[in-house]
This record gives C-alpha cells, structure tokens and sequence, in this order.
C-alpha cells in the first residue's frame, strides 16, 4: 500500500526480516530539543565560570574555555551513545538519533554527524542545516547525510500485542516441546516480521500443519494455526 505524501513515516528492514517504522522528527521539534539543550550547557556553563574564575584566576579561566570547547562538540555524542540515544533536550520532546536502519547510533556515526554541525551552520545560522531538512522529506541535516543517521520519535512499545485473527489447527503429530515452543515464539513475533519473511520461517515448520514446505501465505496460516492450538485458543 503507498503511504500518503504528507506521512514522513519511512519503513526500514533489519537483517532479521523484521520491519522497523521510523518517523523522522521535523524541523521545529529538533529547534526546540536544541534550545534545551543550548540552555543547558549555557547553565553548566555559568556555574562552572562563577565558581571558577573568582577562585582559580587564570586556571579557571583555561577550565571554562575547556569545558566550554568540550560541550559544544562532544556533549551531544556523550549522550547519543547512551541507552536512550538523545541528549535531555531531545528526550524531553520524545526524539532519538538512531542509524538509517534503525539501530543504536554508533560512535563513528554520532562523531561524524556532531563535527559536521559546523557545515550545517554555514552560511550563517544554520543556514545550509534547515535548507537540508525543509527539502528532504526524513528532514535530514548535512551531518545525518553523511553519518546515516536519522533523529526519529520515540516509538511506544505496546504493552499488550493484538491476537491472531486465525483458526486453531490441531497438529499433524504429537510436538516435542522445545518444537512448541520455537512454534509459540514464532507466533509472538510474526505481526513484525516481513510477509516474505513470514512464509519462509512457516515453510520450515510446515510439516507439523500437514503441508509441504513452502514459502507460501496458506501454509504459513495453517502453521499458525497450529501455534493458536498450541497456546489452547480452540474455540
């Protein structure tokens, strides 16, 4: 089915087969986040000088000047590389810079997309940075072009999946358990998987629905079938 033009949601497929759905932020959450996030390193700043300055005299002055030069290039890599994948100004608005396929940023990728920020700056104002995300529909940046990385909201894991809409098949033969269990977690995961990627994984337990292995849509119903038996919804 093709997406709307006015979606900017964009899908990406792991090694897995599973499908991720990213949705790039837009120009004015990102100015928010940045602002926060300005306004934070402008406090540390602040207090770091006045506890500094009057006290160490020359040293302090050479602390600030390094804290200052340290938070302007590596404060958003310190926290890009954390769990969370945002510095606090992005998390507060629910953003995370991740990779182009949708996993954890790498140090490379954060270090390059960061150092670039003074390409995305020129001419003046971040000039060249917002031109790059007005006309590119995942609103990169210069600096996301070249680290293939994306800044995306946060997607919220639902607490509880859907059911399967399909009708229980009682096996074809009695099932060892480890092979009711490769069933049933097969079952669990199916709704992210790919449809090709469905039928080929089906294809392997086909037998136990009384089919031949092939990566077809029917047999991969009929093995889920036998996964709803399984997990005893038999009407």
């Amino acid at each position: 089915m093709t997406r709307k033009v006015l979606d900017a949601a964009i899908t990406s497929e792991t090694p897995e087969g599973i499908m991720i759905e990213l949705r790039p932020a837009g120009i004015t959450v990102r100015c928010y986040a940045y602002m926060l996030d300005l306004f934070i390193r402008f406090m540390i700043g602040g207090v770091a000088s006045a506890v500094l300055l009057p006290t160490m005299k020359g040293v302090g002055t050479g602390i600030v000047l390094v804290l200052f030069f340290g938070m302007e290039w590596f404060y958003p890599v310190a926290f890009e590389l954390t769990r969370w994948g945002a510095t606090p100004g992005k998390r507060t608005f629910g953003l995370k810079t991740v990779m182009d396929n949708g996993l954890p940023i790498t140090p490379a990728a954060s270090l390059i997309r960061n150092l670039l920020r003074t390409a995305d700056f020129m001419p003046a104002m971040f000039g060249f940075g917002i031109v790059s995300m007005l006309i590119r529909r995942d609103f990169k940046r210069l600096g996301d072009i070249a680290a293939a990385t994306l800044v995306v909201y946060e997607q919220k894991i639902a607490t509880k999946p859907r059911p399967l809409d399909i009708e229980p098949v009682a096996p074809a033969f009695l099932l060892k358990p480890e092979d009711q269990a490769a069933l049933m977690a097969f079952a669990a995961r199916v709704v992210k998987l790919t449809a090709e990627r469905q039928d080929e994984l089906a294809a392997i337990a086909a037998p136990v629905a009384g089919c031949i292995s092939s990566p077809d849509p029917i047999v991969t119903r009929k093995v889920l079938g036998v996964a709803q038996w399984l997990l005893g919804r038999r009407g």
